[in-house]
């Protein structure tokens, strides 16, 4: 065993030896550790062979129990499995989580259950989160096209969120602290499988060529840009395609619900991002024609992403919502609330962190985007997830330009309009439908 370690610290580098050596501490320090910080036990039960031995006059003394550890290194720390004894459980190592992140020189320590009778416990000597990190699409297809892989906790374990039956998401944070990379990995990481597609409005330009989705434009079925018109006429189109899936999905896929079945190439995933989503939905002020007309197109943007947010999620569709403030003045409450999935990089004031994470942030200050303007913090954001208590800080990676260019080249070739797809296999259903409808219409009108 010694020399399989010995090999494993020679092949490593600089970061991952200081790991080992940390790993080699804990294993030697344990026993010692162990009862000083009350995670051991006293058993005065003498062994059958102890009992069988000892002297009649001078009973077997007790014996000192302490919790089996095992430990691997890995770049950020350790990472301890450890066995549970009677009045050494889960609650003990928890309260002992702080002496042990003393010993074992690490800056934070967390344990958490790993299964009956045994604890995990993670130790990191590097902070995760300000050591940034870089991610690199692989081209494949993923295996899972419901969850979104975010980045790391500050354990520096995966984050992923689950998107099925999901209906829309919020991203704020200040420009600059990590919302157009998040978005980025998420488009680049899906956009081998043609059962997504992708629908782009960006507000903060007026050509695509302009921003942050460039790059990404071959892989995309629709984009606008901050012209009020044009967004309105793509929120209406997917109204449009969220209406006539909802009449047709029982006669193509069979069911009420598209993740019952899960996205298909024939019936995909759609999603759609609105990127400085406060452009569409501005309240415009003025007595004049024009502004009038703004205020009116504005309203209406609203109202259809509310459809879309609403009554998008069983028939395939998805809304991505970042913004820098999630105040109801940037982005309605009837759409921001009904988002189940929000998550937020820094924040300057605590009422944005209120407005994009909800009232229960002040009550986690230390998880506070307002904690985060930090240029160390740079790619960092705060959320609820969705199987832990509390908020958890996540490191997010960046993502070069020059992937997301490699990657939306190589997958073109599965852009296609879903309303295309849903013509070609419910068409002639559609059409009835519309028939029967009208013929219903007018029976009601003669009546």
């Amino acid at each position: 065993m010694a020399s399989v370690w010995l090999g494993r610290y020679i092949a490593a580098d600089h970061t991952m030896r200081a790991s080992i050596r940390q790993a080699v501490r804990v294993r030697a320090g344990w026993k010692r550790l162990a009862q000083m910080s009350g995670l051991s036990v006293t058993d005065k039960m003498p062994t059958a062979l102890a009992s069988w031995t000892a002297d009649a006059d001078k009973p077997p003394k007790p014996r000192v129990r302490i919790p089996a550890l095992k430990v691997k290194p890995d770049r950020f720390g350790v990472i301890v499995r450890a066995n549970c004894l009677p009045k050494v459980g889960l609650e003990e190592f928890q309260k002992a989580a702080r002496f042990l992140a003393d010993a074992w020189r690490c800056e934070r320590v967390s344990v958490q259950p790993d299964g009956p009778g045994r604890v995990l416990i993670r130790g990191v000597r590097v902070d995760p989160l300000v050591t940034p990190t870089e991610h690199e699409p692989t081209g494949k297809e993923p295996e899972d096209l419901a969850t979104w892989q975010l980045g790391v906790d500050e354990y520096a374990q995966p984050v992923a969120v689950s998107l099925k039956d999901v209906p829309g998401a919020t991203v704020a944070g200040l420009p600059g602290y990590g919302k157009t990379s998040l978005l980025n990995r998420f488009l680049c990481d899906c956009a081998p499988s043609p059962n997504v597609q992708f629908a782009v409005a960006d507000g903060k330009v007026s050509k695509a060529y302009e921003g942050d989705y460039a790059d990404i434009m071959p892989r995309l079925f629709a984009f606008v840009g901050d012209d009020l018109d044009e967004a309105n006429a793509l929120f209406k189109r997917l109204v449009k395609l969220s209406r006539e899936r909802s009449a047709s999905i029982g006669h193509v896929l069979g069911v009420k619900n598209m993740w019952h079945v899960g996205p298909s190439d024939n019936w995909p995933l759609t999603v759609l991002i609105i990127d400085e989503a406060h452009t569409y939905f501005r309240d415009y002020k003025g007595s004049d024609k024009e502004s009038k007309r703004l205020a009116a197109l504005t309203a209406e943007n609203a109202r259809l992403v509310e459809h879309l947010v609403k009554k998008g999620r069983s028939v395939g569709i998805l809304v991505i919502l970042a913004t820098q403030k999630l105040t109801g003045d940037a982005i309605p409450t009837f759409i921001r609330d009904v988002c189940p999935v929000g998550l937020s990089f820094a924040q300057k004031t605590a009422e944005a962190s209120v407005a994009a994470l909800g009232e229960a942030i002040r009550d986690w200050p230390d998880a506070n985007p307002m904690h985060l303007q930090d240029p160390a913090y740079v790619g960092v954001a705060s959320m609820a997830l969705q199987n832990r208590p509390g908020f958890t800080r996540i490191r997010t990676p960046y993502v070069a330009d020059a992937h997301t260019a490699e990657i939306a080249n190589i997958s073109a070739h599965h852009t296609c309009d879903p309303q295309t797809l849903l013509d070609h296999h419910a068409g002639a259903y559609l059409e009835r439908r519309v028939d029967l409808d009208k013929a219903e219409d007018t029976r009601k009108e003669a009546a």
